[in-house]
């Protein structure tokens, strides 16, 4: 059943609140967060060939052969889900008029990577502005 106008209205006015909000949040709601498959396929030979490393040595009682094949499973998993790269720019956040990209630096701030209290205070004085 189609949405009525009125509907379809309060929908757009929430979907715009939401980007002028949280444009982050509104960035990775709209993205499909589809990752290559050649990234789980090789996390997955990676998982089970340090399961098979892991066996041989816990049945041959080889301690060294049994942590080599924990951290192959490990560095498997962890290769397929926590270092996927980004597909959009740094910040790939959207702006309220619609477009997306990287926010711009606030006043003062440096290129280079600052650290995590330095980008929180950075974002609260964005907002500041923003709200002003």
């Amino acid at each position: 059943m189609p949405l009525s106008e009125y509907e379809q209205r309060v929908l757009e006015q929430m979907e715009r609140a939401l980007t002028s909000d949280d444009p982050r949040l509104a960035n990775t709601l709209q993205s499909s967060g589809r990752r290559p498959v050649l990234r789980y396929v090789v996390a997955a030979i990676g998982l089970v060939a340090g399961l098979l490393i892991l066996v041989l040595g816990a049945a041959g009682s080889n301690v060294v052969l049994g942590v080599i094949g924990f951290a192959v499973m490990f560095a498997g998993v962890a290769w397929a889900f926590a270092f996927a790269p980004r597909s959009k720019g740094p910040e790939g956040a959207a702006r309220a008029n619609g477009s997306v990209g990287a926010r711009p630096a606030a006043k003062g701030a440096r290129r280079t990577k600052q650290g995590f209290m330095a980008r929180l205070e950075a974002r609260w004085d964005h907002r500041k502005e923003q709200g002003r």
